[in-house]
């Protein structure tokens, strides 16, 4: 069982977070897709950048915990969302985007190797995929999730054999250039 498979821990991450999210980075992805173009947001939580990512584009959300994907569909019964887990990615759906904000952190570095691999499949020719991550060169775990840190560079070696680095850059969310972003593109 996964830490947010539990309802009381979703409650509380939802609480935790409230008040951030990825309106600055979907700007960014707004810069690289077209309006109206399809995008599956990896980790959608409790679906905050969902809502804002379905001003302007076809979205699908997808989590691997239940619970976020049923608290979501509560309010949202037309949503299209999808069960996934973000290394293997089980659908056969394609998509022009890929999205995540703050999730492949959780991830270890073959994992999140394969991730990309998986998204390349998923996505359309000249797909773009835009993800967030803490920056950093360290590790940390709380409350049995893992934390790993990235930069650039250390990224650069897990997604190049399927995508070319449009634009990368270190924002603040909590502390000064606490994060990083990286927009792919599928080659």
């Amino acid at each position: 069982m996964s830490y947010y498979d539990n309802p009381q821990n979703v409650a509380q991450y939802i609480k935790m977070a409230e008040g951030y999210d990825g309106a600055h980075l979907i700007s960014i992805l707004k810069e690289h897709l077209a309006s109206g173009a399809t995008v599956l947001e990896l980790g959608m939580g409790p679906g905050v950048d969902l809502e804002i990512l379905s001003r302007d584009f076809q979205v699908t959300g997808s989590d691997r915990a239940q619970p976020f994907l049923d608290l979501y569909r509560q309010h949202h019964p037309e949503a299209d969302l999808l069960l996934l887990d973000a290394i293997t990615l089980e659908t056969d759906r394609k998509f022009d985007g890929v999205y995540s904000n703050k999730v492949l952190h959780h991830l270890a570095v073959d994992e999140l190797k394969c991730s990309f691999e998986r998204q390349a499949q998923l996505l359309n020719p000249g797909g773009v995929a835009l993800h967030s991550l803490w920056h950093g060169n360290r590790v940390e775990e709380m409350a049995g999730m893992r934390f790993i840190y990235h930069t650039s560079m250390t990224l650069k070696p897990l997604y190049e054999q399927d995508f070319v680095l449009l634009k990368s850059g270190e924002y603040t969310e909590m502390e000064a250039d606490d994060s990083l972003y990286i927009v792919l593109q599928k080659m």
